[in-house]
């Protein structure tokens, strides 16, 4: 019998009175911080923040977190290096503690984001530490992380959003580095110095007047190092990158990319095999994701993916400055896309704000996909007379309201916190009770643990959470690429099947990470009749009525 989508929502739950969210606090991290300048922001280097990668790093089935710390202008022209990432280990109720000394990293010259995976084939995760400055490679040793010194990766760019991928097939993670602009204190004019002005406020300079860097490719080679490939981004194609996503965007069985860019056209890079291997094809202005619906590029910060209607393929959300709307692309015929934000409820709200991480998820668990955006702006000046915005804003979540296969959204608040200068953030079920919780990097703040409440909120509402595991030698472990179909019973006689689908990727949408694992929200669904997994080299593997409402862990047969 063919399967068919949903044309319902699974869960029909109501609006609660109180923040989807619930903001832990000092409990979450301990009041944990992160550096990046000052708090005048007189240089463009000081207002994108730092990184968050999550991911299981003491193989304990709980989700860990990375803190990628930056620096200041002070340290970096004293010679001293920036400040070390941190490990804090998750303890399954959606706070962290501090892991112990064995766990101490090293400070790069100024971290920004990164990427997690299994680069050497041990099942152990591994740290990529993009950088203003040599990009770095930790290695899991299963009791802390060790610097690759011979890692390959090249150049001292500033590196920001990172992407770990399978692009030929060969069972090794490959490596995607977005950069942004070239910087240097002694080329770049400070805020002080009076040359870049905005509504008549003097601010840091850039990235207008700045040049723009090529993003880079590496091979993995599975041993945890790297080469840069030859057949890697199209030259000519440098632009101003922050944000990044990886998904087999056009259902041809490999994986692809895409960055957003500030001021610049967005990239979609198809993958696209040929005789001389894969290579990645720049195809965003022709498939509609490149500028917004009146053809204007905008300043693209965050981006999520995820299938909002029902079709098979992944939709976008993409984050920009204020003044221009969010975007929100929806796939349609022929491999193209639309911006479908003002009609479906995204842009109205998202045009006073300037936007940082995103991303779509079931955060209500009624059978849909909603999406959230944290907000802040680039100049602290934005509080002044007459810019028509400010410094701190209120981070949002737009609820779906509409159907999984026609979505229209409302907004509320994401929480109680009022409004901060946000930047990067990362979801996932922190204290396994089944609904996606959030963590928010606050720019000269702390770092945010946002507890979500839908199980409180939407009691009945049922939930599948899957993590994969790959015990077989040699390559890498990591499940990402994997895809994953849950059946589901019809609602009624008569009524055909159900189909939810997921794919594995550990890429954050901007400066961050995200465990390699899928999460299904089922609404009022008790019960599913399959679960199918399709593993990165194709292999399938069944298992019939899995158990719902809880994590389950999937291990690959040989």
């Amino acid at each position: 019998m063919l399967l068919h989508l949903l044309l319902l929502p699974l869960f029909q739950g109501s609006t609660p009175s109180a923040p989807l969210f619930e903001e832990l606090g000092p409990a979450g991290l301990g009041g944990a911080t992160l550096t990046s300048g000052s708090p005048q922001k007189d240089w463009i280097l000081e207002v994108n923040g730092g990184g968050l990668l999550l991911g299981d790093f003491d193989a304990d089935g709980l989700t860990d977190l990375v803190l990628v710390d930056g620096s200041t202008p002070e340290r970096v022209l004293a010679g001293t290096p920036g400040l070390p990432p941190r490990l804090f280990l998750g303890q399954g109720d959606a706070t962290f503690a501090p892991a112990g000394d064995a766990w101490q990293m090293e400070g790069g010259r100024w971290g920004t984001g990164g990427a997690v995976g299994d680069l050497d084939g041990d099942g152990r995760e591994d740290l990529v530490v993009t950088e203003w400055g040599p990009d770095r490679v930790l290695r899991n040793t299963g009791a802390g992380f060790e610097p690759v010194a011979e890692a390959g990766l090249v150049g001292e760019r500033w590196g920001t959003s990172a992407a770990l991928f399978d692009l030929d097939l060969d069972g090794v993670l490959d490596l995607a580095v977005v950069n942004y602009l070239d910087f240097g204190f002694d080329s770049v004019d400070t805020r002080e110095g009076g040359g870049c002005i905005w509504k008549g406020h003097a601010v840091n300079c850039g990235p207008e007047g700045l040049e723009a860097q090529h993003d880079q490719l590496y091979r993995g080679r599975g041993d945890g190092t790297f080469e840069l490939a030859e057949a890697g981004f199209a030259p000519g194609r440098a632009a101003f990158g922050l944000g990044v996503v990886a998904g087999d965007f056009d259902v041809d069985g490999d994986l692809d990319l895409y960055v957003t860019n500030d001021s610049t056209p967005n990239h979609l890079w198809d993958n696209r095999a040929s005789e001389a291997g894969h290579e990645l094809v720049e195809v965003g202005m022709r498939r509609g994701v490149a500028l917004d619906d009146s053809g204007r590029e905008q300043a693209g910060m965050g981006v999520g993916a995820g299938d909002l209607d029902g079709d098979g393929r992944a939709d976008f959300v993409v984050t920009n400055f204020s003044g221009e709307s969010h975007n929100l692309y929806l796939s349609g015929e022929r491999r193209s896309y639309r911006d479908r934000s003002h009609q479906l409820g995204i842009g109205g709200a998202s045009t006073p704000l300037l936007g940082w991480g995103t991303g779509f998820g079931d955060l209500d668990l009624d059978g849909d996909l909603d999406l959230f955006a944290v907000h802040g702006h680039v100049y602290p000046q934005a509080d002044e007379p007459g810019t028509d915005t400010h410094y701190a804003q209120p981070d949002l979540l737009w609820r779906n309201v509409g159907s999984s296969i026609e979505p229209s959204f409302e907004v509320e608040d994401l929480s109680d916190a009022g409004p901060t200068v946000s930047r990067a953030a990362a979801s996932a079920d922190l204290d396994r009770d089944g609904d996606l919780d959030l963590i928010v990097i606050e720019l000269d703040g702390a770092v945010r643990v946002l507890r979500n409440r839908a199980d409180e909120l939407h009691e009945g509402a049922h939930w599948l959470g899957v993590r994969l595991v790959d015990p077989t030698e040699g390559g890498s472990r990591s499940p990402i690429g994997a895809r994953l179909e849950l059946v589901l019973p019809a609602k009624a006689e008569g009524e055909p099947k159900r189909l939810a689908r997921a794919q594995i990727s550990t890429t954050g949408g901007y400066q961050a990470a995200v465990p390699a694992e899928a999460h299904f929200g089922l609404g009022d669904a008790g019960a599913a009749e399959l679960l199918r997994v399709i593993w990165p080299d194709g292999q399938v593997q069944e298992l019939e009525d899995p158990a719902l409402d809880r994590w389950i862990t999937v291990e690959r047969s040989r």
